[in-house]
């Protein structure tokens, strides 16, 4: 297809209004999920008016649904609807009528949902079509983490953020070069499920000899 650019980009389309009882699979690749406990799908998409599609009564849908299965190795290509579990249905906030065809208006939808919390080695994403005309854009899947940080003169890793909405990871630093842990209060931060770092406990000091400048002792 093409954008309103003129650009071309490539889509995943179908349209099949005319005739009822449409059930339709598109499934991605296997998706390896490596640390990641909470996955976020960014979905971009185009999906047509009924209204404003001639001759067309009951059959046209205006949504279509997100399933997902997990796996510890990739499966064949068969898709066993039974094995897949639905995370929603999806509705574009604009639909596009003909008019806006002929003016070249793309009207993209982003809608954003979350998996989890994972278990296996991997998962697919499959998209299944009961009637509606969509055009699939873009699939965009991701996971949060806070990224490394020195507080309080410790070192904190990149930490992947946990399983749940409201999970706090609790994560020790390592003191710095020429510091050491101030007596009974360990350095520890959490890494919240946004990917921030929250909630600084204990810290570092320089030891003897040395002072602080910036995150280091010298």
């Amino acid at each position: 297809g093409l954008d309103e650019n003129y650009t071309p980009i490539r889509t995943y389309q179908v349209c099949q209004v005319m005739e009822p009882n449409q059930n339709n699979w598109l499934r991605t690749n296997w998706i390896e999920k490596g640390d990641a406990q909470r996955i976020f799908v960014e979905l971009k998409f185009t999906l047509r008016d009924c209204n404003s599609l001639p001759g067309v009564v009951g059959s046209c849908k205006e949504t279509f649904n997100l399933y997902y299965q997990e796996t510890d190795v990739e499966v064949g290509r068969n898709i066993r609807e039974s094995q897949y579990v639905k995370i929603d249905t999806i509705a574009a906030d604009e639909s596009f009528t003909q008019g806006d065809l002929g003016e070249r208006k793309m009207k993209l939808n982003t809608e954003v949902r979350i998996i989890g919390p994972l278990s296996r080695r991997g998962f697919y994403l499959a998209f299944q079509d009961v009637g509606a005309c969509i055009a699939l854009v873009s699939v965009k899947v991701y996971y949060k983490k806070c990224w490394s940080i020195i507080e309080n003169l410790a070192t904190f890793p990149d930490t992947v953020t946990g399983s749940e909405f409201s999970s706090l990871v609790e994560v020790e630093g390592t003191c710095v070069s020429d510091a050491e842990e101030e007596t009974d209060n360990s350095p520890k931060m959490h890494c919240s499920a946004e990917g921030e770092w929250l909630v600084p406990i204990g810290k570092c000091i320089c030891k003897a000899g040395f002072h602080q400048k910036g995150d280091a002792c010298e």
